[in-house]
Formats: C-alpha cells, sequence, structure tokens
C-alpha cells in the first residue's frame, strides 16, 4: 500500500503503527508519531491502524545547543 511518511510517498507492507516502525528500522528509536494529524501515544501505537492513503509523521527528537 502507498502512505505518505513524513510528506512523501512510500510503499509498505505494515498494517499497524508499530509495524511501520519495524519496517522501518525504528522499532527501538525514541521518536513521536502521528496518523493523520492525530498524535498517536506509544502505547497506543500496536492497535494503530495503518491503510492505504494515511499521512504518518515519525519525528525524533535532536539534542542542541
Amino acid at each position: 500500500m502507498t502512505i505518505k511518511l513524513n510528506g512523501e510517498p512510500r510503499e509498505v507492507a505494515a498494517t499497524t503503527l508499530d509495524a511501520l516502525l519495524v519496517e522501518l528500522g525504528l522499532a527501538d528509536a525514541v521518536v513521536a508519531t502521528a496518523r493523520n494529524c492525530d498524535f498517536v501515544a506509544k502505547e497506543d501505537r500496536p492497535a494503530t491502524p495503518v491503510v492505504d492513503g494515511d499521512a504518518i509523521e515519525i519525528v525524533a527528537p535532536m539534542q542542541g545547543g
């Protein structure tokens, strides 16, 4: 299926947000996630479906000074 990942079209096989993070190699990363502009908490990711056409945002915190 095709989703929009951080604004770019991407073909993925995952059907949940948790599985998508695994597919992208981000399973252990500290990230914030949103599906169709709605924040998704870490504990809700396994039950959050990913369907064709979804807009998924994945953001990692950055350190700076």
